[in-house]
């Protein structure tokens, strides 16, 4: 989608401090952390919602877990990480392309509002 900020990311049209990057999935820091450690995780192709999540895309939804747990590993967040995902306006969902934010680097506490 061209308006889309995530995908101008993947396309490289716009930069980004990435972490992690395949053929499916990209991972790079979000410019307004939240916690000490604040990555985003996206799929390279454009799903706007986790309700847009399907049969053609769910091994996506795998192949970001798959991710996290890699970056997570690598960078020794053994002690705990928050996964995070908003699904629609309600929810605090602004940029509509599915992503994760991780967040770490502090004790993290409940609920989260």
């Amino acid at each position: 989608m061209k308006d889309c900020i995530f995908c101008k990311i993947i396309n490289k049209e716009i930069p980004a401090d990435i972490v992690y990057e395949d053929g499916n999935v990209m991972a790079f820091k979000d410019v307004n952390p939240a916690t000490p450690i604040h990555l985003l995780f996206i799929p390279k192709k454009h799903i706007p919602t986790l309700m847009d999540v399907d049969g053609e895309n769910a091994h996506l939804m795998g192949d970001l877990h798959r991710a996290v747990a890699q970056v997570a590993r690598e960078m020794e967040l053994e002690s705990g990480f928050r996964l995070v995902s908003n699904c629609n306006k309600d929810a605090g969902q602004i940029v509509f392309h599915v992503h994760y934010h991780l967040l770490a680097g502090r004790p993290l506490q409940w609920p989260p509002g």
